[in-house]
């Protein structure tokens, strides 16, 4: 299991909303969680062995950027 954080620009709870069930259909992620108290806005993922590449398009089909920290 490797975790991987990324800065994002998700930014409030319909910003989770849209992004939610993105994240939650793609099959390698264990887990995603976004802190949106972070002035980065940071989302954390455990997953098995997904890229930074393949977060960044998880990511960006539902409208957001995912910059890995």
């Amino acid at each position: 299991m490797k975790t991987q954080k990324f800065k994002t620009n998700i930014a409030c709870s319909n910003c989770l909303a849209k992004v939610t069930p993105i994240l939650n259909a793609e099959p390698k992620i264990n887990s995603w969680e976004v802190d949106l108290q972070s002035e980065d806005r940071i989302l954390t993922v455990e997953s098995t062995d997904m890229t930074e590449e393949e977060v960044f398009k998880a990511v960006l089909k539902a409208g957001f950027i995912a910059k890995p920290e």
